[in-house]
Order: C-alpha cells, then sequence, then structure tokens
C-alpha cells in the first residue's frame, strides 16, 4: 500500500513580470509504507522542489501547480489542502530535514529550546521530559556531550553539527514520512554512516517510509528500495535500486553512475613554503561561575603546527568539530588564534593595514554554507566583482564584467545568470558562485572549505576537475577541508587527519589510504568505504 502519492506534478513559478518557469513536469511516483524512495540527480533537476510541494512549502502565489497535479498522503489529498490539515501532517505525520541547517535554525535560540519546541507542539510532555528526550536525540544523532551542547546556539556548532541538530528535530515525533533533503551533505563520513544507519534503524523500528533525497549515489545505494533519477524537472528512470546502479538505461543515469568516479592526477615535487602555522591554539568558554568568570573551555585548535608547501593541496579531514574550520578561518585571519602564522616567511601579526588588503588577494576562502556567504541583496555580478572593485580599482565595469562571465563559465554558470539573485539559484549552483568569487581574484592560495558538499556527484566531478585544471596552470595552493574521502583522494597530495583540535596524523595521501597508522584515520577510512 503506498503511504505517499504523486500523481502528474507539475511546478511552475511566476516571476513579477510575467515570465514563467516550469521547474517540475508531470512527475509520478510513490512511497510505500516502510519503503525508502530515492530522488536523485543534479542540482537544479527538480529534486527539492518536488519535496517542498509534499508538505506545501513552495512560495505560493508565485508557485503554482497544473489543475491535474495531485499529491496524496494516506489518501489525503495535500494540494489545495486547508491550513489545519496541513498543521497536522507537518512535522508530525511528515518530518523534513532541510539541507541547509543554519537558515533552518534560529540563530537566537539554543537547539535545546528548538528540538524541545518541536516535541511540544506535537506531544503533551512536560517540560522536564521534554529535556530529557532533547538530550536523548542529541546523543543519537551522534553530538558528544548533550548536556552542554543543548544550551550552544546554532552558530557556534560546525555544520555538520548543526544538521544533525536539524535531524534530531525531523524525528523527534516519530514521523510516518521523513522526507530528506541531502540529509548528510555537511556530514564527515563516519557521522554520515551513523546518520544512514540511524535512519534504517528508525525505518525498521516505527516502519517509516523515507523520501531520500541525495547528490551522493553511494549514500543513495545504501539506503534506498527504489531510486527516481530527474533531469531538467522530470524523472527520466524510476525502478529497483540495484537494477538502476547495474543496469541503468538511460544516458543520463549512466553518466550520475560514471560521474561517481574520481582520479587523483599526479603532482610535481615541491618543497618552497607558501603558509607555516606554529602552535596554534583556539579556545571558547563553556561555562561560567556565579562571578562570571569562565571556569571550562572547548580547545577548538591545541597546539597545530602545519606546512604547506607552494603548489600543492593539503586536505584536512576529521569528524564535524574536530576544527578542521577553525583551522582555516585561523589561516585567512577570520578567527583570532594564538601562536604563528607565517605566509612565505612573513609573519602576518607583522603586516600594516595595506599589507594585510594585499595578503586577502592573494589569500581566498570557499566557504561551507553558501546561502549564508553570498549577500542575499547582490546580483550575482556584484557578489562575483566586488572584489575586483577593491583589488583592481582600475579596472572599468565592463572588464570587471568580461572577468566575472569568464570565470561563471569556468564553474558551469554563465553570462545569464548575472543580473539573477541567489535565492534564485538551487545549494549546489550557489556554492560554485562562492568558487567563482574565489578564483576571480587569481590568488595563490585558496582555503577550500566544504567546496563539493552541496554539488551533486556529476558537477562534483567538473569541480574537482576545475581546481585540479587551474592548480596545475597556475601553480595555486589549496588547503582543501572535506568530510568526503573519495574527495580529499581525488585532490590531495597531503593529509591531515584531525580530533579534538590536534592532528592526529599527517602523511602523504598514498600513505594515508594504504597504511594508515592511527586508529582514528583507520575508522574515517573503513567508514567511507
Amino acid at each position: 500500500m503506498s503511504l505517499l502519492t504523486v500523481k502528474n506534478l507539475s511546478v511552475s513559478f511566476h516571476s513579477d513580470d510575467g515570465e514563467e518557469r516550469r521547474a517540475v513536469k508531470n512527475v509520478s511516483f510513490n512511497v510505500g509504507c516502510g519503503e525508502v524512495v530515492g530522488l536523485v540527480g543534479e542540482s537544479g533537476s527538480g529534486k527539492s522542489v518536488t519535496a517542498l510541494s509534499v508538505l506545501g512549502l513552495l512560495p505560493y502565489p508565485k508557485a503554482g501547480h497544473s489543475f491535474d497535479s495531485s499529491i496524496k498522503f494516506n489518501g489525503q489529498e495535500l494540494i489545495g489542502a486547508e491550513d489545519k490539515i496541513l498543521r497536522k501532517v507537518r512535522g508530525n505525520e511528515i518530518s523534513f530535514i532541510f539541507q541547509e541547517p543554519m537558515s533552518s535554525l534560529n540563530p537566537l535560540h539554543k537547539i535545546g529550546d528548538q528540538i524541545a519546541e518541536s516535541l511540544r507542539q506535537h506531544r503533551r510532555i512536560s517540560p522536564k521530559k521534554a529535556d530529557k528526550e532533547v538530550e536523548r536525540l542529541l546523543r543519537l544523532t551522534g553530538i558528544s556531550q548533550p548536556e552542554i551542547r543543548k544550551k550552544a546556539y546554532p552558530f557556534e556548532l560546525s555544520g555538520g553539527q548543526r544538521q544533525r541538530v536539524m535531524i534530531a528535530m525531523a524525528i523527534a515525533n516519530k514521523p510516518k514520512l521523513l522526507i530528506a533533503d541531502e540529509p548528510t551533505t555537511a556530514l564527515d563520513v563516519t557521522i554520515q554512516a551513523q546518520i544512514i544507519d540511524l535512519l534504517i534503524e528508525l525505518k525498521q523500528k516505527l516502519n517509516m517510509s523515507i523520501l531520500f533525497i541525495s547528490h551522493d549515489l553511494k549514500l543513495v545505494r545504501q539506503i534506498a528500495d527504489r531510486v527516481c533519477v530527474m533531469k531538467s524537472g522530470e524523472i527520466v528512470e524510476q525502478g529497483a535500486v540495484e537494477d538502476i546502479f547495474r543496469q541503468p538505461q538511460h544516458d543520463y543515469t549512466k553518466l550520475l553512475v560514471s560521474a561517481s568516479m574520481l582520479q587523483n592526477e599526479s603532482r610535481p615535487q615541491v618543497s618552497e613554503l607558501i603558509v607555516k602555522a606554529e602552535n596554534l591554539r583556539v579556545s571558547y568558554p563553556l561555562k561560567k561561575n556565579f562571578l562570571g568568570r569562565t571556569t571550562s573551555y572547548l580547545n577548538a585548535l591545541d597546539q597545530v603546527n602545519l606546512d604547506i608547501q607552494c603548489g600543492e593541496c593539503l586536505g584536512i579531514v576529521g569528524e564535524s568539530g574536530s576544527g578542521k574550520t577553525t583551522l582555516g578561518m585561523s589561516l585567512a585571519g577570520l578567527i583570532k588564534a594564538s601562536g604563528d602564522i607565517f605566509y612565505k616567511k612573513i609573519n602576518m601579526k607583522s603586516l600594516s593595514c595595506k599589507g594585510k588588503k594585499a595578503l586577502k588577494q592573494k589569500m581566498q576562502i570557499v566557504f561551507q554554507d553558501p546561502y549564508n556567504s553570498l549577500n542575499p541583496r547582490m546580483t550575482i555580478e556584484d557578489i562575483v566583482s566586488e572584489g575586483l572593485i577593491v583589488h583592481y580599482p582600475e579596472l572599468s565595469r565592463a572588464e570587471r564584467r568580461q572577468r566575472a562571465v569568464a570565470v561563471l563559465e569556468e564553474v558551469g554558470l554563465g553570462a545569464e545568470v548575472l543580473r539573477r539573485y541567489p535565492h534564485e539559484f538551487s545549494g549546489g549552483q550557489r556554492q560554485r558562485i562562492a568558487i567563482a568569487r574565489a578564483l576571480v581574484l587569481k590568488p595563490e592560495f585558496i582555503i577550500l572549505d566544504e567546496p563539493t558538499s552541496a554539488l551533486d556527484v556529476t558537477i562534483q566531478a567538473q569541480i574537482i576537475k576545475l581546481l585540479q585544471d587551474i592548480r596545475r596552470q597556475r601553480n595555486i595552493t589549496y588547503l582543501f577541508i572535506s568530510h568526503d574521502m573519495k574527495a580529499v583522494r581525488a585532490m590531495a597530495d597531503r593529509i591531515a587527519v584531525m580530533k579534538d583540535g590536534k592532528i592526529v596524523e599527517l602523511n602523504t595521501a598514498a600513505q594515508i589510504f594504504t597504511t594508515p597508522q592511527n586508529d582514528y584515520t583507520k575508522l574515517l577510512i573503513e567508514a567511507s568505504l
């Protein structure tokens, strides 16, 4: 028996000037009781729009459905349903895990309060019991010290930890259907495996159905019973998971499967240092006494020493909260750290304001969450060209536009996106814009913080190849931060493994993957297989 039946679903978006854009075209599929259906496809293929349609979360009335579109849950038609019916379904019978947790969590409220609110909205539960349930849910989703972490605000957590909070909220009320829109995108490989195992366990215990949306074919294969492949708003192929992966029929499905294999290119020998870090330490206060004095600290970085050679790609791997992003932000000067950072033998602490400005052009960063790193009020042309105004003031507007178009084309976009805004793009497309913004200044050193985490597999492969080509042609240096061991293996010459703010192992990529020495490194590699 089908729990969710989607039939002839079409979705169109209407702009202010009356233009209509069809995002989803005649999509039909069903999700049975206790079944997991995977929805895969490139960014912009219509996966998320399809999922949002189920709960009526599209921006109506700018969004609209065709007259014959139908979405039934337990026999109840959801398209055009009264708000009373939708309120009963949302977060209770159907839960949703969004792709970008920072835009879904309230930055002004502690995460424990937000999870407890979800519990109290749908269940009669005392504050004390809700508090205990919050700790259990956080522990279940892999967050350590839940009694402390529940008091944290979203900005105090890493991207992966924020996503786990979203997952805890989604499973809190034991829904019949869980719609998971890229639920593991921001998570490292060990937590990915834990979350997949958790979802499978919950599916079996609660007879819960799952609509699993992802660009990660490996994860879809692990969890799904059936797979629907989407392209340009249409389902081009669907069937049993093993049939889809072993004998794909559609050319696009074959492309997705082949694109999941990334190749590492040979690297030249390098020796000159471009960045050197000595005794880096970053601490955050966790607890204060009644006098307001800090009595407990969290060491995000604990005496980290690191050398990065000119032209190399150094990979940084580790679980969420291990200090990967903190290390990258410290090297970029965005987080204050004790210790010393040298750029081409010059101590960054000794630089004047003019020297620091020049360094910013040479050292760029691509952030993990493009939704929050791109100004929603600026056009794509202004976003990509902004750095050129600061560092190349002699360029005319036409010259800046020419450079912006060139770099946008490099990352798979083009001149047609210049006048559009970030909210008009999918998560993967926004990340490509962020990469273009970094590349347009022709930097010597780029810190890549999960640059492919929001991208589907075909675009992942293209971006990896693009970064490899740029590095080879310009002798550019990368610090590549990622939880995706496959991507790190394709990119990195050397790999530093981080745990609890420390580097526990540092070696060549070949040595790390073939003969890892640290038990934690072995765990990461095993979880990625």
